[in-house]
């Protein structure tokens, strides 16, 4: 199932059950008292968060959450029972906006319990208007409408590591070997279609989809998935040593970052040169050369060398 990281929903909270009017009938007498119970309160709406990133696919064919209305008040002074609450899964790092007063909530730890909208109080029984001067009241009220609204839903990742880079730098294969991780792998642009998650050393790693030139313009894959880039810690930029012009990649990527937010431009950043089996000797010592002169921390690693993955997670786990 695709990956989904926005999207609309209608959700209405449920109603308040009604007020009843009823009598007490005790032997010999029709009408012995009001006896009508108060109507249940409507359902409430909550978002809780979970780290299952493939939620909102789940959710693709569904256009409104509809919580249980509450229960009419009964006979012998009983109440109508309250609404089912509607409990709604969403993913860690989702921001939840209702479109019609402009509030936001956002999920950002496991298990938090977001209110989102509130169901109708119960209407009142005959019961409830007794008194001295009205022994026998013959009226109740109306459950009260639940609060209804339209949200738009939309999930930005929360990591420690955001891997970014062009398409074929190497980012999968990377994730792949340093976490248990299984994104999706082969030799041809965007085989990357949603970011993919991994963990290490209790740290998670997203791989965000390739950026191309332009991508802050909406061009390419890249475009689509900048946002999440926002919430990561640390930025690992990979650099695949196939290229000609190290610093022409470095400085592609870093400018769609920062036409896109310069807050990126601020965050902490290690540059990962990958696929170091494939050059010839004498042009890794020349790219790496090139890199070093980029002023950032250096790691060159090929997923066949155990011992360099090795190196990189270690530093990682220190960060």
């Amino acid at each position: 199932m695709a990956f989904v990281d926005e999207m609309t929903f209608h959700m209405r909270a449920g109603r308040g059950g009604d007020g009843v009017v009823r009598w007490l009938h005790m032997k010999g007498k029709d009408l012995s008292g009001p006896a009508g119970g108060n109507g249940g309160k409507g359902g409430d709406i909550y978002a809780i968060a979970s780290r299952d990133l493939g939620l909102l696919a789940r959710y693709r064919n569904t256009k409104e959450f509809i919580a249980e209305n509450g229960g009419s008040g009964e006979s012998n002074s009983r109440h109508g029972k309250n609404g089912k609450d509607l409990i709604i899964e969403f993913p860690l790092g989702t921001i939840i906006t209702n479109q019609d007063v402009g509030r936001q909530v956002e999920l950002i730890e496991e298990g938090e319990k977001k209110l989102l909208l509130s169901g109708g109080r119960g209407g009142l029984g005959n019961e409830h208007f007794k008194g001295s001067r009205n022994t026998s009241p013959n009226e109740s009220t109306e459950g009260a409408i639940g609060e209804e609204a339209d949200f738009r839903v939309e999930l930005r990742l929360i990591a420690d590591f955001g891997l970014i880079g062009f398409p074929n730098a190497g980012k999968s294969s990377l994730l792949n070997s340093l976490t248990n991780a299984k994104a999706k792998i082969g030799s041809y642009a965007f085989t990357t279609l949603e970011p993919n998650l991994g963990a290490i050393h209790g740290r998670i790693i997203a791989d965000i989809p390739g950026l191309i030139e332009g991508a802050s313009e909406g061009k390419g894959l890249g475009h689509t998935f900048l946002r999440h880039i926002r919430r990561t810690k640390m930025l690992i930029h990979c650099i695949s040593l196939e290229t000609e012009d190290i610093k022409k990649d470095y400085a592609t990527i870093r400018k769609e970052l920062s036409e896109y937010s310069p807050e990126l431009m601020e965050k902490p950043e290690i540059i990962v040169l990958t696929k170091a089996d494939i050059p010839d000797s004498q042009t890794l010592k020349k790219r790496i050369k090139e890199a070093s002169l980029l002023g950032k921390t250096i790691y060159t690693v090929s997923i066949l060398d155990d011992s360099a993955i090795k190196s990189l997670a270690d530093a990682l786990a220190l960060v």
